[in-house]
């Protein structure tokens, strides 16, 4: 490990990442490399989540394709020296902001999405210039082998390299000292990268989790907020850090909710066979979800099979906040309804729990929609519709407090891995005297003047 970071350390220190030129062409190579082994990054999927290539696709290539492209055609833009105005005290002068890249960095991805959560950091590390050590999680093992294969066998260790493994080897990574870490994971695995990465003062980017909410509000189009809001729970059989979580429902539509979510579900036929579901990562995770089930509050599914790593799309009724399900992260496909009749006693509640990463808001009564988007903290989301908003890349993409620290995607990824180093130029032919001795009233009277405090 220790030769590995200074070979790459090297390699940067030579400059040749700081060349856009260079960083586009690496961005190109990438996409050409994925794109070359897609074949075999389906079948990868498919044996670790049974997931078909047309979800691989649309969920997790496609976005990357998209990342690519964009930043081919926008890092000289970003990478651009920006001009700023130059306060009177500093005159003559001009002021200017240079981004240059931060150095050795090191990529966790996570194991829901290997493919888009790995690679995506890395399309804005390679953007910015830096060099990248990427850590794919272990637990999707073929996944990883296959993300490993086409990087290491089309990359110079020295520039890009993938280190596979467990605890131990990701204990190690994070023992060296890097220039940046990206991490996409839990909340408690965040905390000890945190730990980490503060020993030698690293800046982080921690995309993490948590309890996002949904409300279902009594103005709400229900067949079309059901119909947006079922699709996004159970894609990748609810394993997405920003499905919405849990229902909060008006309870004058809560019946209507519960009949429209169940022919919803019923109608979209959740199955391996269909394409359209997933494997739950595995054995441990689905004995994870049956221990939140309560066998008097399950209002559709409930069924699962360890072996199969199969669980039903379920729907819980009459949750409250004190039961199991609600008292961790479900990443899986259990969707609790709270029901509420009083909006500011539920954002209270909410409000009450640590900061989620995403919030939907399903309704048509601006009122109601600027009260929970302006009183509740959370990373991001959408209105009428969820998850979708990970897929503009002019919104920048993080969390907030015990959801994440840091954000991605456009331009906001290449800011993630670069430092904007300030620079004030002055010419030689002019020097005001006002900071030099002697110091006299009148001097004072002048940089009071100049610095526009009185």
């Amino acid at each position: 490990m220790v030769q590995l970071i200074e070979n790459q350390r090297k390699f940067f220190n030579s400059n040749q990442t700081k060349n856009i030129d260079f960083r586009i062409q690496q961005l190109k190579k990438l996409e050409r490399v994925i794109k070359e082994n897609e074949k075999l990054l389906d079948e990868a999927i498919y044996a670790d989540f049974k997931k078909s290539s047309f979800d691989n696709f649309t969920n997790e290539l496609a976005l990357l394709y998209t990342d690519i492209h964009e930043a081919v055609k926008k890092v000289k833009k970003w990478a651009k020296i920006k001009r700023v105005s130059t306060n009177l005290l500093n005159f003559p002068a001009k002021s200017y902001i240079l981004p240059e890249p931060l150095g050795v960095s090191l990529v966790i991805g996570a194991w829901n999405y290997p493919f888009q959560l790995s690679f995506a950091p890395v399309i804005a590390a390679i953007a910015a210039g830096n060099t990248i050590v990427l850590k794919p999680s272990e637990l999707p093992q073929n996944s990883s082998s296959a993300i490993a294969k086409i990087v290491n066998e089309n990359f110079d260790p020295q520039y890009f390299t993938v280190v596979e493994g467990g605890i131990p080897e990701t204990t190690e990574l994070l023992k060296q000292k890097f220039d940046k870490i990206f991490f996409t994971g839990s909340p408690t695995v965040g905390r000890i990268v945190y730990m980490a990465a503060a020993s030698n003062l690293t800046p982080v980017t921690l995309e993490l989790g948590g309890k996002s909410p949904a409300f279902i509000t009594e103005s709400c189009d229900m067949k079309m907020s059901v119909k947006r809001l079922i699709w996004a729970k159970y894609l990748n059989a609810g394993q997405t850090c920003i499905a919405p979580d849990y229902i909060l429902v008006h309870k004058s539509v809560k019946d209507k909710f519960l009949q429209a979510a169940k022919k919803e579900i019923e109608q979209s036929e959740f199955s391996f066979k269909n394409g359209n579901y997933i494997q739950i990562i595995n054995e441990r995770n689905v004995q994870r979800l049956a221990k939140m089930l309560d066998a008097n509050k399950i209002y559709l599914g409930g069924n699962y099979n360890t072996e199969e790593r199969y669980f039903e799309p379920t729907i819980m009724n009459n949750v409250s906040f004190d039961d199991a399900v609600m008292q961790e992260e479900i990443f899986g496909p259990i969707l609790p309804v709270i029901e509420y009749e009083n909006i500011d006693d539920m954002i209270a509640l909410v409000k009450e729990r640590p900061k989620p990463l995403s919030c939907y808001v399903f309704t048509s009564d601006k009122k109601v929609r600027n009260k929970i988007l302006h009183e509740l903290s959370f990373g991001g989301g959408a209105v009428n519709d969820a998850l979708m908003h990970i897929t503009n890349s002019n919104l920048a993409f993080g969390g907030v407090g015990n959801s994440g620290i840091g954000s991605y995607h456009g331009e906001s990824g290449f800011k993630a891995f670069s430092h904007y180093k300030s620079i004030l130029e002055k010419p030689t032919f002019f020097e005001a005297n006002v900071k030099y001795h002697p110091h006299t009233q009148g001097k004072l009277n002048l940089a009071i003047l100049m610095l526009g405090i009185k």
